[in-house]
C-alpha cells in the first residue's frame, strides 16, 4: 500500500548543492506529502524535470558546475513548471533575472523551510487551473463544492461549515498524508494561532458522520490524517 501512495505524491525536484540544504527539504517536504527529487548539478537538472515531471522546482542560483539561470533558461524552452529560485546573494540583479527569466518566485538564503513551503503553495495555488467545481466522491461519500452538500449514501448530512473545509481539503488530496499544521494553514488560515489538536476534534466529528465511511479517514500516526482510497474497501465490506 506504501508504494502506490508513494507514488501519488505531487514531485518537487530540487537543485542545490549544499548537501545540508537538500537534506532539510527533502526530509521537511517529505512529512508534507511531497516526494522529494535532489540533485546538485546544473547538468542534471533538465533531464530530472523531464523524468519526474514535477510540480514545482527548488533551484539554486550559485551551482559548481554552471549557473542556476541558464538551468532555467533551458527548463522554459520546454516547461512551465512553477521555479523557486534559491540566491546566497540580497542583490536586486539576480533577483530581476530570475524573474525575468521565467521564476515564479525567490528566497534568499538563509531561509526557514516553513517560509519556502508556505512560498511554494501560494506559487502552486496561483500556477495550478481553477479547481473542479464537479462532485467528489469517495465510496457512498459526495461532496458537492458549490453546493455545500455532503451526503453519505444518498442520504444528506449535515457539516459545520468548518468540517466542510476540511473533508472537502482531505478529498481533494486523497492518498497524500497531510501535517496538522498544513490543515490548519490551508483550512483554518494563517490568521489562525489555535492548538493543532484542533484538528483531532474536528475530523472525530467527521468521522462520526461518515458512519461506515469513517475508515476512508486514516490517521497517520505522528504527522496528522490522510484520505485512503482503499480504506473504501472496508466500509463496502460491511454490507455483504
Amino acid at each position: 500500500m506504501e508504494s502506490k501512495l508513494e507514488a501519488k505524491r505531487p514531485t518537487v525536484v530540487v537543485v542545490e548543492d549544499d548537501a545540508s540544504i537538500s537534506e532539510l527539504l527533502e526530509l521537511y517536504l517529505g512529512r508534507e506529502g511531497f516526494s522529494v527529487v535532489t540533485t546538485a548539478a546544473a547538468g542534471d537538472a533538465e533531464a530530472l524535470v523531464k523524468a519526474h515531471d514535477p510540480v514545482l522546482v527548488v533551484l539554486d542560483l550559485m551551482l559548481p558546475d554552471g549557473s542556476g539561470l541558464q538551468v532555467l533558461r533551458r527548463v522554459r524552452t520546454f516547461s512551465e513548471v512553477p521555479v523557486i529560485v534559491l540566491t546566497a546573494r540580497d542583490t536586486d540583479q539576480d533577483k530581476i533575472l530570475g524573474l525575468e527569466l521565467g521564476a515564479d518566485d525567490y528566497m534568499t538564503k538563509p531561509f526557514n523551510p516553513g517560509e519556502l513551503l508556505a512560498r511554494m503553495r501560494a506559487v502552486l495555488r496561483r500556477s495550478s487551473p481553477p479547481e473542479e467545481t464537479s462532485t467528489l466522491t469517495l465510496g457512498g461519500v459526495e461532496v458537492l463544492p458549490e453546493e455545500r452538500i455532503v451526503r453519505i449514501d444518498g442520504a444528506r448530512t449535515d457539516l459545520t461549515p468548518r468540517e466542510f473545509d476540511l473533508l472537502q481539503y482531505l478529498l481533494l488530496n486523497r492518498g497524500i498524508a497531510l501535517s496538522r499544521d498544513r490543515l490548519l494553514e490551508e483550512v483554518w488560515g494563517y490568521s489562525f494561532y489555535g492548538d493543532a489538536r484542533t484538528v483531532d476534534v474536528h475530523v472525530r466529528q467527521i468521522r462520526k458522520k461518515l458512519g461506515r465511511w469513517s475508515p476512508i479517514v486514516q490517521t497517520v500516526w505522528g504527522l496528522g490524517y490522510r484520505i485512503d482510497p482503499e480504506a473504501e474497501a472496508l466500509a463496502e465490506e460491511e454490507l455483504e
